[in-house]
């Protein structure tokens, strides 16, 4: 029997989870004056703003969220908290207007009382260590969905789901060996794999044949298009609205909204059996021992160095 499957840790583990989120809602408190419920599925996206990173996919699912919960306010949901955090480079002016979007967005949801408990949105300034380090204890889910093939590694993957975040993710970079690492049972694995991207791209890609099958998708675009989140200037979307809809779109994002959704979906059927969700939180937990550094220094000893412990 592993502590995974032992009750009495698990409840320790969810006690020391919720501690974690107490922390971080003070640290979100203390920087945004935002009030945010321990309650809620806390949903991580941190790491640096890039367009194949795919902020805007997860963004588009919030927009969607909060279209479901708006459409029927009566309706039974996952209480659920979107953070998001990092920078953009200097000169990246579309991955600036992502970042300004996704403000915009989380002001009106945050302000709209229909949503009030049933669905947040924040975007953390200065995203540094020190910030990760509340951050990634606290996390429920990581969001690792850049557009597959396009990850070199990263190891934001590895630490929040060392530190019992489930992944939501494509077969891309680390997530591949974290999957193989903790049991594809334990993970969220959606959309094209790397060789099903480039297929897609040699037969020419264009997005409205994917908006053209989702009327909810359409929805979402029509949202921000129609400048709701920027009542003040309602063309400040229409940048990032062009280059999703435009031919050959180099990320997929739209192409990747419909298995992202139902990936989604399983997400919020786990987290209300909670016995279930902490006991493959603890299994990722548990089985990232091999991308620890310990293990990574001894094999470059052994491989690289040719050096032997001394003791």
């Amino acid at each position: 029997v592993t502590a995974a499957d032992d009750p009495e840790f698990r409840a320790r583990f969810r006690a020391i989870k919720l501690d974690n989120k107490r922390r971080l809602v003070a640290e979100i408190d203390a920087r945004t004056g935002l009030d945010i419920s321990v309650n809620a599925l806390f949903d991580v996206q941190v790491k640096r703003t890039h367009e194949y990173k795919r902020q805007l996919l997860n963004l588009l699912y919030v927009v969607t969220r909060y279209q479901r919960i708006r459409a029927n306010p009566t309706l039974e949901i996952v209480p659920r908290t979107f953070m998001f955090a990092g920078k953009a480079a200097p000169g990246y002016l579309l991955a600036k207007s992502i970042i300004r979007l996704i403000n915009n967005v989380a002001t009106v949801i945050n302000q709209d009382p229909v949503t009030h408990g049933k669905l947040a949105c924040v975007f953390l300034p200065d995203y540094d260590v020190s910030l990760a380090q509340k951050i990634m204890p606290a996390a429920d889910l990581s969001e690792q969905i850049s557009t597959a093939g396009m990850e070199a590694s990263g190891t934001g993957n590895m630490k929040l789901a060392l530190n019992g975040a489930l992944t939501i993710g494509t077969l891309d970079g680390a997530n591949i060996e974290i999957r193989d690492a903790v049991g594809p049972e334990n993970i969220f694995i959606f959309g094209l794999t790397a060789s099903e991207v480039a297929e897609v791209k040699m037969g020419g890609y264009r997005p409205n044949d994917y908006l053209a099958k989702s009327p909810e998708l359409r929805q979402t675009l029509e949202l921000i298009g129609g400048g709701f989140f920027s009542p003040q200037e309602p063309d400040a979307a229409r940048p990032i609205l062009e280059r999703l809809t435009g031919d050959n779109e180099p990320y997929l994002v739209l192409a990747d909204f419909a298995a992202y959704c139902a990936a989604q979906d399983a997400v919020d059927a786990l987290y209300r059996d909670q016995e279930e969700w902490s006991r493959r939180a603890i299994l990722n937990c548990l089985r990232m021992g091999p991308f620890s550094s310990d293990r990574s220094i001894r094999e470059y000893a052994e491989r690289i160095w040719n050096i032997r412990p001394v003791i």
